[in-house]
């Protein structure tokens, strides 16, 4: 095999030699600090030394045998018959990358398409493939040098095939700047990146056929949203040195959105999924603030960087033929036939997941408001009472459920001023009955859906439950009730949890009659499904800073397990 090679690097390796992180030391610090990403880190950050980021990596000791050459990150989607590849390389390639494609005996080549101006950030499309297939992918630049070992991506099964069973990662909260880890218990700021890198390893140990990733991979954090100032730009808007009024892509704003936004997606993944489909839904730290109502509607230049990093990123979802392509958000272009906020995971006749992102489209006006467009929810529903596939899950990007009192949420609690505990006798500014309303619509096919188990995955919380939604206002749902689960965040920062920011954890809404199973832990974890013809088999992880050594994260087993039957 013939690699590229760049600044020193050495083709074979050695087994088992720790690769260098191939983003974070090469950025100077005070070029860093120019990015937004001085400010989200917070004060503390400031004084770091930028050797202490480095220095952290030491936390995941896991390595990996490939040989990533020149790639810096890579993260894929699929379907039956399409790969979607978002790449990254350690310098920016001039003249076009190949993506080669090889099964058996039959080759072929797809060029990449550039994402940014400067050709550091690829992405491939490949349409036409074989269901249920494995192929063998390699990149090469345009003089036949190999730029990556090469590896393998399978396409899922044709909506026609039935296959036995399939597992599926589901994790949330995985960004933010990086953090510090001393010994059990004395940690600061968000979990260093090697950490969360070492929680989804061992994820990836399960052999998932798939992983979802639900919301807040960029923590960006430029507007105030608590007390007197909230909706002025934060310390970290003032720091940014972004242009507000001008355009993302090209120029000085382009650079900085790449040191605020590069530290918290390369370094996590680098090329650990590139053999793993992985499907990412935006939520409110990656369109504005935390649940901040003077930030909307997302604020155009903002809008622009949630659009930018994915589109530089992580992959945008592919075509469904039982998804409307005209969906907000959703549009045919020079990158592909693309959707960035509704996607569905598609697997055969087993499994279709339902994947929702209810901050971009979010809506007010009394009872008009909602948290998606109406063709979104026409979508949602008629999918629900389709009967195409043994299981259906929804996957949106605020949970159903609990309530931390929070603005941007489905439900009406808030915490009362006087004795800090959540109560609905109180009116939430800002809150919508049209989210309500909408709530209670969705929730309702999944309960209508007699032939399935309702079951709901979501994330925002920053925790790992199980809650059982038996009615919501006057409907009753108690002949097929609602399993929700609450997936478990991987980088989480101490004042994440609603615990700590807020005094109050994670609660059912008053409005609901809600049996929790497992009352929500604030801990860093995971969920994995297993998906079989009649049955649902949910596995929760969870690692506990303050209680756990570090290295009990390589032999994590569930804490708990929830087997739902098909009716």
């Amino acid at each position: 095999m013939r690699l590229a090679k760049q600044g020193g690097f050495v083709a074979n390796r050695k087994k088992n030699n720790k690769k260098p992180n191939r983003y974070l030391p090469n950025i100077k610090r005070r070029d860093f600090l120019r990015g937004s990403a001085s400010g989200m880190a917070g004060a503390w950050m400031s004084t770091w030394p930028w050797q202490q980021l480095a220095a952290q990596q030491a936390l995941n000791p896991v390595s990996d045998d490939w040989d990533s050459g020149q790639v810096r990150h890579l993260l894929p989607a699929v379907n039956e018959s399409q790969f979607l590849i978002k790449a990254s390389f350690i310098t920016a390639i001039a003249d076009m990358p190949q993506l080669q494609i090889r099964n058996g005996a039959t080759s072929r080549v797809v060029n990449g398409y550039q994402n940014d101006t400067s050709g550091e950030f690829w992405q491939f499309q490949v349409k036409e493939l074989q269901a249920d297939t494995e192929y063998q992918l390699s990149l090469q630049d345009s003089r036949g040098n190999q730029l990556c070992e090469p590896w393998p991506l399978s396409t899922f099964p044709a909506p026609e095939q039935n296959p036995e069973r399939v597992r599926v990662l589901f994790y949330t909260c995985a960004g933010g700047p990086e953090g510090e880890y001393f010994d059990i218990g004395d940690r600061r700021g968000n979990l260093p990146i090697a950490i969360r890198r070492r929680l989804l390893k061992r994820g990836l140990s399960f052999s998932p056929q798939a992983a979802i990733a639900n919301g807040d991979h960029i923590y960006w954090d430029l507007h105030t949203w608590q007390g007197e100032q909230a909706g002025e730009l934060s310390a970290a808007g003032r720091a940014s040195n972004f242009d507000f009024a001008s355009r993302v892509m090209g120029g000085s704003n382009e650079e900085a959105m790449k040191l605020a936004a590069g530290p918290q997606i390369v370094p996590l993944y680098g090329t650990d999924f590139r053999s793993t489909p992985v499907y990412f839904l935006q939520d409110d730290h990656d369109h504005w603030e935390n649940d901040s109502p003077l930030t909307y509607p997302v604020p155009w230049f903002q809008l622009q960087l949630a659009r930018t990093t994915q589109q530089l990123y992580y992959p945008e979802f592919l075509p469904d033929a039982t998804r409307s392509s005209g969906l907000p958000y959703s549009s045919s272009s020079a990158r592909g036939d693309l959707s960035e906020s509704f996607g569905t995971l598609r697997y055969g006749q087993l499994l279709e997941v339902l994947l929702y992102d209810v901050r971009r489209t979010l809506s007010v006006g009394e009872l008009n408001g909602g948290f998606l467009d109406s063709n979104v929810e026409d979508w949602l529903v008629h999918r629900t009472a389709s009967t195409d596939t043994r299981h259906l899950v929804h996957v949106p990007s605020n949970p159903p459920g609990w309530t931390a009192g929070k603005w941007g949420e489905w439900y009406p609690d808030m915490l009362h001023p006087e004795t800090g505990e959540l109560t609905t006798q109180i009116p939430k500014p800002h809150w919508q009955q049209g989210w309500l309303n909408q709530h209670d619509r969705i929730m309702q096919s999944l309960a209508n859906m007699k032939h399935r188990n309702p079951l709901v995955i979501a994330g925002d919380l920053h925790a790992t439950g199980v809650g059982i939604m038996h009615g919501a206002g006057n409907r009753d749902f108690s002949d097929n009730p609602i399993t929700n689960i609450l997936c478990g965040p991987v980088g989480t920062s101490i004042r994440g949890f609603p615990s700590v920011v807020r005094g109050v954890r994670a609660a059912p809404s008053q409005y609901l009659n809600f049996e929790e199973q497992v009352v929500p832990f604030e801990q860093h974890g995971f969920t994995l499904v297993d998906f079989e013809q009649d049955k649902i088999v949910v596995k929760l992880f969870k690692w506990d800073v303050n209680s756990q050594p570090l290295d009990a994260i390589d032999t994590l087993q569930p804490y708990h397990i929830v087997e739902l039957d098909r009716p």
